[in-house]
């Protein structure tokens, strides 16, 4: 499909909606923009004219509900319009959002579609048989199913230092008279260093 970027440009000048602040519609409009930057839509004729439809459908929402917000708005109809294009180009009309959602991307991903072919990205017209045919080669199989295993503990072999270290802290336990004359030991022995770093 050919755009003309006059045509773009007098649609969106078009684009007047009934309710919200412009603000808003504005904030909602950079918030699709980089969505679909994000999804390596960086044909900028094609950017427009798939935000223009998706402001336009999220304006007829908010006039029914004026409380709402743009952008919440429009990220919902972005997410609607993906699931749909997904079902349509994979194939799985029924699969639930969140499948059809990571199904659809990783395709989209691994065949570099948006790259490849950037007007087809959402297009409800004509998808072209070649990019429907490598989306769907590259959609996710399932793997195996999970199996439950039990792991038990199993004792840790730290060495012969750290076994020995074990043993002194056991028998400083045991005898604490022992472990305070150690104690002091080790403080005089680091006072007596400070002294003689010192002088």
């Amino acid at each position: 499909m050919e755009l003309s970027l006059e045509s773009v440009k007098g649609a969106l000048t078009t684009f007047q909606p009934r309710t919200g602040r412009l603000e808003a519609w504005n904030a909602a409009y950079v918030r699709v923009e980089d969505y679909l930057r994000a999804h390596r839509i960086h044909n900028r004729l094609h950017q427009s004219r798939l935000i223009l439809r998706i402001l336009e459908r999220a304006a007829r929402r908010h006039e029914q509900n004026p409380g709402l917000d743009p952008t919440t708005l429009t990220a919902e109809e972005v997410e609607r319009m993906m699931d749909a294009w997904f079902g349509e180009v994979l194939g799985e009309k029924d699969l639930p959002h969140d499948r059809i959602a990571i199904t659809g991307r990783v395709a989209l991903l691994l065949t570099d579609g948006a790259e490849r072919n950037p007007y087809a990205f959402l297009d409800e017209e004509q998808i072209p048989a070649e990019f429907a045919r490598a989306m769907q080669q590259s959609s996710i199989e399932a793997g195996p199913d999970l199996a439950v295993s039990s792991m038990g503990p199993r004792p840790i072999d730290l060495g012969p230092i750290t076994a020995a270290a074990g043993e002194t802290f056991e028998r400083f336990e045991k005898w604490p008279v022992l472990r305070t004359l150690v104690l002091w030991m080790l403080f005089a022995a680091a006072l007596a260093g400070i002294f003689f770093a010192t002088r």
